[in-house]
């Protein structure tokens, strides 16, 4: 079976899931499941390992050639033209992944991390790196056997993650650190003796091919992607609820907004999605009453928000194309052309369309969150004649009636939301220049992710 495939078995003494990476387009859900169960097996198929062999071949040509390749007898960055004398290449890939373990902050949580190794692992796949086939086993086996690189969330500026890859390669070339099963940080070579593996030992050019790669903006954007989904379904079931609320308080709820012919005059598939999990949230309850009374319109927060919800669930699925573009593309600089058989110096590590990606949804969070907060708000008038009648009827001997609505939530969505406009502001915009202005311009994806973080964690509460 070609391509990425995760396959069940829940019959006692079975084999766990296995996710099959062979060279046919894979799916930012399919990495988020693999990497969220660490008992997952990954398998890489035949096709998969031959294509790296190709792509290894194109290397190998390229260093009997003589002529300067980026990265694989140069130095980096602003020491793009400084060669590396060939006695010294080996020694250079250890000291390449030394220069590059730079990250600070907290670590990642095991699930990114998991994340981080197979996303790479997928790249080394897609042929453009240029790293051997055992070396894309040893990836493998990372994952297979629990090693767990401790990665450090900060450091990269968007152009590759390379300080949170050099954590990985790190460990596997038996330094860095990990984390044991009980939390506790240990050794790299410690994690790998555990584990049964031996240190990698790194062949030319593969130091940089480790490093360079977006796998943690694109690994963890996929777990979040998941969380995305599932937020735009809770964002719809509170829309329901809140139907319901104003109905019962004030007069309102009015349905037709959510009619399919509403939805069927403009052709936004999210909003058409939005409105119809609502009807069916409320189908066959008594606001579908016709005797019922309603307001002819409601307040725009209830009558447009499959438009606001709506457009939120396309930027989710702006997200996944982006995600499927990197996780199906080649990245890496330089790149291993199969078809001129040569390296090929170029800029695909610059995950501009991700960054982007991550920088709307934030903002469509953040009007998801205004129309939230604007329903709650809308509630609070009739409340406040409710629990002016309970007193009245309290002092008449009638035991005082329990809140319906608990009285600060207003003021908890208000703290919230503003929260939710400040995540809502660029991140990628702020990026310094760097190695001698030779890398002058870069996208801040892994910003724009951990803000996009934040923001879903905050939405979640409201």
């Amino acid at each position: 079976m070609d391509g990425a495939r995760a396959s069940e078995d829940l019959r006692p003494g079975t084999r766990p899931a296995a996710f099959l990476i062979g060279t046919a387009h894979i799916r930012a859900e399919e990495v988020a499941r693999a990497a969220a169960d660490p008992a997952v097996e990954v398998v890489l198929s035949a096709d998969a390992l031959e294509l790296m062999g190709l792509s290894r071949d194109v290397v190998q040509a390229a260093i009997d050639s003589g002529h300067k390749v980026y990265g694989l007898n140069t130095l980096l960055g602003s020491g793009r033209d400084t060669a590396v004398e060939e006695a010294s290449i080996l020694d250079y890939q250890i000291q390449v992944i030394r220069y590059h373990h730079s990250g600070v902050g907290a670590l990642l949580a095991r699930d990114e991390v998991r994340a981080v190794i197979l996303t790479r692992l997928i790249g080394f796949t897609r042929g453009g790196s240029g790293v051997r086939p055992d070396t894309a086993r040893f990836y493998a086996e990372l994952l297979n056997r629990g090693v767990v690189p401790a990665i450090p969330r900060d450091g990269s500026v968007g152009s590759s993650d390379l300080t949170q890859l050099a954590a990985v390669a790190a460990v596997a070339i038996g330094e860095g650190q990990a984390l044991a099963e009980d939390g506790t940080v240990v050794t790299g070579a410690e994690a790998l003796a555990r584990a049964g593996l031996e240190p990698l030992v790194l062949a030319p050019g593969e130091a940089l091919a480790l490093v360079s790669a977006n796998a943690y903006s694109i690994g963890a954007g996929a777990l979040q992607f998941g969380r995305l989904l599932r937020l735009a379904d809770l964002a719809d079931t509170a829309l329901a609820l809140s139907l319901e609320a104003t109905a019962r308080y004030d007069g309102g709820g009015n349905l037709s907004p959510f009619s399919p012919a509403v939805q069927a005059a403009k052709a936004v598939d999210g909003q058409r999605v939005s409105a119809a999990k609502v009807r069916c949230l409320l189908r066959g309850g008594w606001l579908e009453d016709p005797r019922r009374e309603a307001s002819v319109q409601d307040a725009l927060s209830f009558r447009a928000a499959p438009q606001t919800h709506g457009a939120f669930r396309a930027q989710v699925t702006a997200l996944a194309e982006a995600l499927e573009v990197e996780l199906n593309g080649r990245g890496d600089n330089p790149l291993t052309d199969l078809v001129s058989g040569r390296m090929v110096s170029g800029g695909n590590f610059q995950p501009m369309q991700l960054a982007l990606a991550f920088e709307a949804l934030r903002l469509g969070l953040a009007h998801v969150g205004i129309s939230s907060e604007r329903r709650i708000a809308k509630l609070y008038p009739p409340q406040r004649l409710i629990r002016q009648l309970n007193l009245e009827a309290a002092r008449s001997g009638t035991p005082l009636a329990a809140e319906d609505l608990p009285g600060l939530l207003w003021y908890s969505a208000a703290g919230l939301l503003a929260e939710l406009k400040f995540l809502a502001a660029p991140a990628t915009l702020g990026a310094p220049t760097l190695s001698a202005d030779v890398e002058d311009h870069s996208t801040l994806a892994p910003l724009a992710l951990q803000q996009l973080e934040r923001a879903v964690e905050t939405a979640g509460s409201c």
